[in-house]
């Protein structure tokens, strides 16, 4: 009987000390300033070579491989090889500067004069504003 009372005096005193309920956390001020959000840090600015050699490496492993090197000319091949053969013959080559020649060739004379040379020039890009 006696371990029966100290088994429950000892029961009784840890039923105390396990309070299911936590104590309520301090009250907050209601006016606080805005944080700010960490600044990330600045990644390096890329160099123009970095830059050009990324455009190359297309697998992104570090290394520049003739396929890699060469895959930039591919469209440009194919738009000139008519025939799909693989092969650039005279007439594929030519026949793109022969149209541009006639395209330019207004008067039908068979001949540019400077005027009409001058819209064979290629067109380039209009650069962007900077809206800085």
């Amino acid at each position: 009987m006696l371990f029966m009372a100290a088994g429950f005096v000892i029961w009784a005193s840890d039923s105390d000390a396990d309070d299911p309920i936590p104590p309520a956390p301090a009250a907050a001020p209601l006016l606080m300033a805005p944080q700010k959000p960490p600044t990330p840090p600045a990644a390096p600015e890329k160099s123009r070579e970095e830059k050009r050699f990324a455009r190359y490496d297309d697998n992104e492993d570090g290394i520049i491989t003739r396929a890699e090197m060469m895959g930039s000319r591919r469209g440009s091949w194919e738009r000139l090889d008519a025939n799909g053969d693989n092969r650039l013959d005279f007439e594929e080559w030519a026949i793109t500067t022969s149209e541009k020649f006639a395209k330019a060739d207004a008067d039908r004379s068979c001949t540019l004069n400077a005027a009409e040379f001058l819209t064979t020039r290629r067109k380039s890009k209009p650069k962007p504003k900077c809206e800085c």
